[in-house]
């Protein structure tokens, strides 16, 4: 296991370090991650082969500056000239990108900015992943928001003028299940135009349940789409399973959900490939399932709590530059949103090129939005957050920030009628 990756064992019973150290030193102790576990549903679907077959088959070394140009003076942008955008030899024309870039972002979305805010409800987590703060070996404080404390703190996010929410949660069934998210988003409907949802993947029926309660659209992380690097990664619980991860915003879709979207941490493996699955998983599925609204994620890691060590070894802003910039020239009339693991410099310039949608008045801990929010004192309990934030912008700074560059800021743009 990576330096990188190593978190703060103190207080673990010696049992449970003595499996935490199994599970990481010993491959053969792990479950394989390509085999579905009791209960998660398969579902017949091309997507994941075509997306593999391309990813697999992308050695960026071969572009060269003459294909980059080539993309960028085209008319429509293939596969073949994203593969080239996203390569090493595009590093020189990351202006005429950007430029490139901002056109198709005037041209299919106005000078729009959409805002939106995370609220996390549980960090309760089943899973063994190295990298985040949630897994179930790191010792944080742990927290399940109940139905008051829920609505409390929607009523202090709708009280900013938020329009729209992402519900979260840590990824355990046992203490976040699908009734208990379901209620969630009943009490966020009551509150918010919009509501998303970024949970552990579930069944096509469970996102239809989940969608008559409420929720809008959902957003899935694959983290990386390199096979071997995942299973060093993800040791222990259901998220170690890939396929049925890759597969979830297809369940969605066909369990009625409106929209998807997706992502890659960025760092976690070779970021010009998980770049590159990531929009094509959007572009495949997008052509299979025309009606739906899909967007992109481009999240770098961040230091969380028990390790401040863990960033993006290669993935500097030049480089998420340039990866955006390609995104929107691929697919420009699909959302990307760019969260606040970024700093204010960079979402501040991005906005102005490719993305479309930031989050604000954010908080990856749990219970704790008053606080943050009016700066009042806070007797109960919270729990820890998942990841260290860039951006701590309030909704209100942000919505200036945003008209101070000469963009319209928007809290919402669909009506139920």
């Amino acid at each position: 296991m990576e330096n990188q990756f190593i978190i703060d064992s103190e207080h673990l019973s010696p049992k449970a370090l003595e499996k935490k150290h199994r599970l990481e030193t010993d491959p053969s102790a792990r479950k394989s991650h390509m085999e579905y576990l009791p209960g998660m549903e398969k579902i017949e679907s091309d997507v994941c082969q075509r997306v593999m077959a391309q990813v697999d088959a992308f050695d960026y070394s071969q572009y060269t500056g003459k294909d980059v140009k080539a993309a960028l003076e085209g008319d429509a942008c293939s596969i073949e000239d994203f593969k080239a955008l996203l390569s090493p030899a595009a590093e020189p024309f990351l202006e005429a990108m950007a430029q490139r870039a901002r056109l198709e972002t005037s041209r299919h979305f106005g000078n729009t900015v959409y805002l939106f805010t995370p609220l996390y409800i549980a960090n309760y987590c089943e899973n063994y992943c190295v990298y985040c703060g949630f897994n179930c070996y790191n010792n944080i404080s742990r927290m399940k928001l109940t139905f008051e404390q829920i609505e409390h703190e929607m009523e202090v996010i709708a009280k900013s003028g938020m329009e729209e929410i992402l519900i979260l949660t840590g990824e355990s069934r046992a203490k976040s299940d699908v009734a208990y998210i379901g209620e969630a988003c009943r009490l966020a409907r009551k509150y918010f135009r919009m509501v998303g949802l970024e949970i552990y993947p579930v069944n096509t029926e469970e996102y239809r349940y989940l969608h008559e309660c409420g929720a809008d659209y959902v957003t899935v992380f694959q983290e990386t789409y390199d096979e071997e690097k995942y299973e060093t990664l993800h040791l222990l619980g259901h998220k170690r399973v890939w396929p049925y991860r890759f597969d979830a915003q297809e369940r969605a879709l066909r369990g009625g959900m409106r929209g998807v979207a997706f992502s890659a941490l960025l760092g976690l493996s070779d970021f010009r490939k998980d770049a590159l699955a990531s929009a094509l998983h959007a572009y495949y599925l997008q052509r299979k399932y025309p009606q739906a609204e899909m967007s992109l994620s481009c999240p770098r890691l961040r230091p969380i709590i028990n390790n401040d060590k863990i960033n993006p070894q290669d993935v500097h802003e030049k480089q998420l530059c340039q990866i955006v910039c390609a995104y929107r020239i691929f697919l420009p009339f699909v959302g990307i949103t760019v969260s606040s693991r970024e700093s204010a410099e960079f979402r501040n310039g991005i906005v102005k090129i490719a993305a479309t949608k930031v989050s604000a008045g954010v908080s990856t801990g749990i219970g704790d939005h008053e606080s943050k929010y009016t700066g009042k004192e806070l007797d109960g309990q919270q729990g820890d957050e998942q990841f260290e934030i860039a951006d701590s912008r309030s909704l209100d700074k942000m919505y200036r920030d945003i008209s101070g560059e000469g963009l319209q800021p928007v809290l919402n743009d669909y009506l139920y009628v």
